[in-house]
């Protein structure tokens, strides 16, 4: 029997009954990823950063210290961000585990250490979920984390509560692009993004995928999640800006002919702050998983080279270590 989409609503464009879709046209040629496999096989990619693992690991890790009360920001590798704004502490993405994989043994292997373990994590009040690839839900993670703070909300993009459901996880809330919800005091909008969504093979894009804003008291915090590019994405500043704080990926694009649909590169990151209006960005999605075949070093290179280009520097779209943060 053919699975059809519960939440299908007609009245919106990117609902289909089989699930959900992207507005933006399909990219991806017929049999691309069986060429991409092959052309990678062949070229073994991808390469190793240009100094070496360790080297690599020396310059752009840290452990996380969250000491003192102020309000903060603090990358925990790949697309793991921890906000701390006015007595709330929400976590995006969580991912703490060795493999961006349903296998211990096979799959992406982290090449970074994880700067903090759940047991090292301060109170956290919400765990934002972009969507459900294995290197931004992570079973074992998120599991820790509903054990150590039962009281924390999980926000889930529409279609993915199901799978909370099934792991036993309660205090989850799911919504569509551009509905709202509120949580102490703060409220969480779900925002587009150009992406897909797939846990097993029988389950592509069965659940939606997105960003979140987050507006407390004034601040305004956009993750953007997993996202190709899309001038459709300008509308995230328009509807839920001014954005004080981004966190927008720059890794994970390479081959463009095969990536680009669906993963920005470093200078389209950087046209995406510029478009959505952000007065500060962080720069997530690399370093940590080699998922595509970019080096783990290129894309902090070629973002330095877009924002001098673009006549902006390093405290407009920022580079943090593995564990650093920033002061808000």
């Amino acid at each position: 029997m053919a699975w059809t989409n519960p939440y299908f609503d007609r009245s919106k464009e990117h609902h289909t009954p089989e699930g959900f879709r992207n507005l933006e046209p399909e990219t991806r040629p017929p049999g691309g990823l069986k060429r991409w496999r092959k052309e990678r096989k062949e070229q073994q990619l991808p390469r190793p950063p240009e100094a070496g693992y360790e080297a690599f690991a020396r310059r752009w890790w840290q452990t996380a210290d969250f000491g003192g009360s102020e309000d903060a920001a603090w990358w925990l590798g790949h697309a793991t961000v921890l906000v701390r704004y006015k007595g709330l502490t929400v976590l995006t993405d969580p991912v703490l585990g060795q493999r961006a994989s349903p296998l211990s043994f096979a799959g992406p292997a982290r090449r970074t250490l994880t700067p903090v373990d759940v047991a090292g994590l301060p109170a956290v009040d919400v765990v934002a979920i972009s969507h459900n690839h294995y290197d931004h839900l992570d079973n074992a993670t998120v599991h820790a984390l509903a054990r150590r703070f039962p009281q924390a909300v999980f926000l889930v993009p529409l279609g993915l509560k199901r799978w909370f459901d099934k792991a036993g996880i309660g205090n989850v809330r799911e919504l569509d692009w551009w509905a709202s919800t509120e949580v102490r005091g703060a409220l969480f909008t779900f925002v587009p993004a150009r992406h897909w969504s797939a846990r097993t093979l029988w389950d592509r894009n069965r659940s939606l995928w997105g960003g979140w804003v987050m507006d407390h008291q004034g601040f305004r915090f956009w993750f953007a999640g997993d996202t190709g590019y899309s001038d459709k994405l300008a509308e995230i500043g328009r509807r839920a800006g001014p954005i004080d704080l981004a966190a927008i990926p720059i890794g994970a694009y390479a081959p463009r002919w095969f990536m680009q649909g669906q993963h920005v590169d470093p200078a389209q990151a950087v046209q995406l702050h510029r478009e959505v209006g952000c007065k500060r960005s962080i720069a997530i999605h690399w370093g940590v998983f080699e998922l595509a075949d970019d080096q783990l070093d290129e894309p902090p290179r070629l973002l330095e080279e877009a924002l001098a280009e673009e006549g902006l520097t390093d405290e407009d779209f920022m580079l943090l270590n593995i564990g650093g943060r920033i002061a808000l």
